[in-house]
């Protein structure tokens, strides 16, 4: 049935105030345990003093948060300010061509090279080189099998035992950070060198040099923390001598860091009032909670993931639009999801993986088998990439699972009489009853994923509480709220499809109002 489908007005208002009044509900229990334990015992290791004159003590369960915007701030401010001043200076001061700055690309490449080296050291960069080396011999041959089975077999040295560690001790010297810089940086050079590989077989004459693979690995925005962006889209655009700003798009990039600042701001407070990173952890604490405040933490775990991705990849990307590059969006936010097929928290590599595995494999995803293979061979490389653990294989089962139920749901509904019978009923109330699957479908999401920002400890109290012991109370009235959210959802979505393909939408039978 169409996303145009309106509903009238009041339903809608009805579910906005339904969910507001559920979220309060549960943020006020989880800000009441917050308060209230946080002096446990268990709470000593990952809450910290904070704003000493409000009294609030700030929860820094989060090592990446921290890093970023605490520990390390200065050091990753002064790396990418540095990189805006050089590129900045060599656009001034290099000679251009018919009003064309060359060499754009290389100054990128030259300048992250650099920073690598200082920061890491002549063995960490020999070894990055190494693999560059690797992939760029095999990706002459133009053979898109070897060129992943070149790939994959590097992205393992990093990822499993005794192959690892060997890398790392090549790495000399020893500071906080030296253990995420260097997995950070070898996995994504990785995923960088094999995006440069496949796209080279398919370049129809010639191929791309390797100092177009260099040039690319080593931006060094992008070097260490991702995203990834694919080698053809920065190809295109680093090398791209037009360098005019469109209209108002220094405003635009300014009102984005500045909403980066503020989204920083918010998760600061956020952190000194609700200990959601925390509370987890105290499987004892987390028994006492209600129901309501047990599906509010586990929510507000995956808001809060998607909020760091968008501010931290924001953060990047900042920068990469001031070199004016085009770098992969933020993910989309967790309470706009009700489908697995939309489901990611690093679009960089959601785009990666569905470029080169999953499009490729499945087509248009319409066929069972097709997308079987599709889903375990991505979720395959998935697991590779995030590093193979019983977490890692438990999350990738699951989400594998999840993306292929869809399907079969699908097709089962299509079939005569349900198709026959949707039909018969109409748009809006097939809307309705779409929802209430994906409102079931938006806490299968929630479960599945929890579990690898939290603990399976955590997913399985989450899931036996709402699922199990809340039935019937529990489990029907937070499906209600979540059904609220879904077609205030779909309602956005409905809108967005307006703009982008104005029609008059068909009211709703009995409806006063039309859809605008």
């Amino acid at each position: 049935m169409g996303i145009k489908t309106a509903l009238p007005r009041y339903e809608l208002y009805l579910y906005t105030a339904v969910l507001a009044v559920a979220l309060i509900w549960a943020g006020s229990w989880i800000f009441e345990a917050s308060s209230e334990n946080a002096n446990r015992k268990s709470f000593k290791e990952s809450v910290k003093p904070g704003w000493h004159y409000f009294g609030r003590k700030m929860d820094a369960a989060d090592f990446e948060w921290v890093m970023w915007f605490t520990t390390f701030r200065n050091h990753i401010l002064f790396a990418l300010v540095g990189h805006v001043i050089f590129a900045k200076i060599f656009s001034l001061v290099a000679p251009k061509v018919r009003g064309k700055c060359k060499h754009r690309s290389l100054v990128f490449g030259v300048y992250g090279g650099l920073a690598v080296l200082v920061t890491m050291g002549w063995t960490f960069l020999a070894l990055v080189l190494s693999h560059c080396i690797i992939l760029y011999s095999v990706a002459i041959f133009k053979s898109k099998w070897m060129c992943f089975a070149a790939g994959l077999c590097t992205l393992a040295s990093i990822k499993l035992e005794p192959f690892n560690s060997w890398q790392e001790a090549l790495v000399t010297g020893s500071f906080s950070l030296q253990d995420i810089l260097f997995y950070g940086g070898c996995g994504f050079s990785i995923m960088r060198c094999m995006s440069f590989a496949l796209e080279n077989c398919e370049k129809k004459e010639g191929n791309y040099t390797f100092s177009d693979l260099v040039k690319y690995n080593f931006y060094l925005p992008f070097f260490f923390f991702g995203p990834i962006m694919t080698f053809d889209r920065f190809h295109a655009q680093a090398n791209n001598t037009q360098l005019i700003r469109k209209e108002r798009e220094m405003w635009n990039i300014t009102t984005k860091a500045l909403l980066h600042l503020g989204g920083i701001l918010v998760v600061d407070v956020f952190f000194h009032y609700l200990y959601i990173l925390t509370i987890p952890s105290d499987m004892k604490l987390v028994a006492k909670l209600s129901d309501w405040s047990l599906a509010g933490l586990a929510y507000s775990n995956l808001v809060y993931d998607w909020v760091k991705s968008a501010v931290m990849f924001g953060v990047i990307n900042t920068v990469a639009m001031l070199d004016h590059l085009d770098p992969p969006q933020p993910p989309k936010c967790i309470t706009m999801l009700y489908v697995f097929a939309e489901t990611h928290f690093d679009r960089g590599i959601n785009d990666w993986l569905c470029k080169y595995v999953y499009d490729y494999i499945g087509g248009n995803h319409d066929q069972i088998f097709k997308e079987l293979l599709a889903t375990i061979c991505t979720f395959g490389i998935t697991t590779l990439w995030l590093g193979p653990c019983e977490l890692v294989y438990i999350w990738s089962f699951f989400n594998c699972f999840g993306l292929n139920f869809e399907l079969w749901v699908a097709k089962f509904f299509s079939l005569p009489p349900l198709s026959t019978i949707e039909s018969a009923m109409g748009e809006a109330m097939s809307r309705r009853i779409r929802g209430l699957f994906n409102a079931a479908n938006f806490w299968a999401i929630v479960l599945y994923n929890v579990l690898s920002l939290n603990s399976l400890e955590f997913a399985k109290m989450v899931g036996r509480r709402l699922i199990f012991k809340g039935f019937p109370l529990s489990t029907l009235s937070v499906l209600l709220v979540t059904y609220c959210g879904v077609q205030l959802v779909k309602e956005r979505e409905r809108q967005q499809a307006l703009l982008e393909d104005p029609e008059p939408a068909k009211p709703v039978d009995g409806g006063k109002e039309k859809a605008e």
